[in-house]
């Protein structure tokens, strides 16, 4: 591949670093658990979507004022630790009974935002920024001039192996507590589980450091 260096190495740690537990995975489990399977996937294609954004920007330079800048660092960071202990905070006060059937959507259930919901989970990640300028110029040739296609290349590449993964996780996910929907008790506990999950990742990356 033209301007891409060690391709097939590039794409086997893509596989490892997604199939390692971190903030997006425990986002994506926690809709699917928490709401339904389509919830699930449909949050794991807004985690895709931000991750793309986050390659263009990466490839067009932008990433580099976040890794330079301690003061936006800071404002991002803290941003999408408040825009998660409200979601924590959201399932917590939620009446809702769990719903993961296959067929059966509930109208209550914005799709569109749960989508945007993982956009933002995404982008409110300084931490992303700041893997692909450190990760992906590791495999493009360091004599070319312009990157940005490789790079691109690169990032989409990252983010097609990461979407399988997460639609996996939200389809099995969904899978395993299925039988869980009609018993109203359990279904409580789980959203009240869901939402402590979501305030508890939310703290970590207010606590996270740029390191």
């Amino acid at each position: 591949m033209s301007g891409i260096i060690q391709f097939e190495t590039f794409l086997l740690t893509c596989i490892l670093l997604n199939i390692t537990p971190g903030n997006d995975t425990i986002f994506i489990l926690t809709r699917t658990i928490g709401q339904n399977r389509k919830a699930g996937i449909i949050s794991a294609l807004g985690i895709g979507t931000g991750s793309i954004i986050h390659t263009i920007l990466a490839a067009l330079g932008l990433s580099i004022i976040i890794a330079k800048s301690i003061l936006l660092y800071n404002i991002i960071k803290y941003a999408g630790a408040i825009y998660l202990l409200y979601m924590g905070y959201k399932m917590l006060t939620d009446k809702s009974r769990l719903d993961t059937g296959e067929i059966v959507q509930e109208p209550s259930i914005d799709y569109g935002k749960i989508y945007r919901t993982g956009i933002m989970t995404n982008l409110l990640n300084p931490k992303v920024a700041l893997f692909f300028i450190a990760f992906l110029p590791q495999f493009i040739d360091p004599t070319l001039k312009n990157t940005v296609l490789p790079f691109l290349a690169l990032g989409i590449t990252f983010v097609t192996t990461g979407a399988i993964w997460c639609l996996f996780l939200a389809v099995f996910a969904s899978s395993i507590f299925a039988r869980l929907k009609n018993n109203g008790k359990v279904s409580g506990y789980i959203n009240k589980f869901c939402g402590f999950t979501l305030i508890a990742l939310g703290i970590k990356v207010a606590l996270t450091d740029r390191k």
